[in-house]
């Protein structure tokens, strides 16, 4: 079921690059990622309380706040740069670069997390990699 998940996650990647691009057009950047978290939050705050979720925050752990803030960090830089290479470049360009990100958590995951690096996930990284460097240049 996770695959299924991971689809929807793209087709939603895939439209967001698009309406992002007609989004950031004579916008400032920064602006435009600002309300787009606005909506995020709206919409994922209301999902955790309408399930009731919520009463599950008092049993998440220091270390678990600290990683989920710290990848809130990172998901906030990514979505600044992101939104700004949308504004000078072209989807075309920008998206397949972000996409790069997919290697870079293979390798990252195989060092961090001790994940098992295959021959086939490893080929696989360095196919996106040369097809991004393809796109590039």
């Amino acid at each position: 079921m996770w695959w299924v998940y991971a689809l929807l996650s793209a087709i939603f990647a895939s439209l967001t690059a698009i309406l992002a691009k007609i989004g950031v057009t004579n916008v400032n950047s920064d602006l435009a990622t600002a309300i787009r978290t606005v909506v995020i939050l709206v919409v994922t705050w209301g999902l955790v309380v309408s399930r009731g979720e919520f009463n599950g925050i008092t049993a998440l752990s220091k270390h678990t706040l600290l990683f989920l803030v710290l990848s809130g960090l990172a998901t906030g830089l990514s979505w600044i740069f992101y939104y700004k290479a949308l504004q000078l470049g072209k989807v075309t360009q920008v998206a397949p670069v972000d996409k790069l990100s997919v290697a870079l958590t293979i390798l990252l995951s195989a060092l961090f997390l001790k994940e098992a690096l295959t021959l086939k996930t490893l080929i696989g990284a360095i196919l996106i990699i040369a097809g991004t460097l393809g796109l590039i240049f």
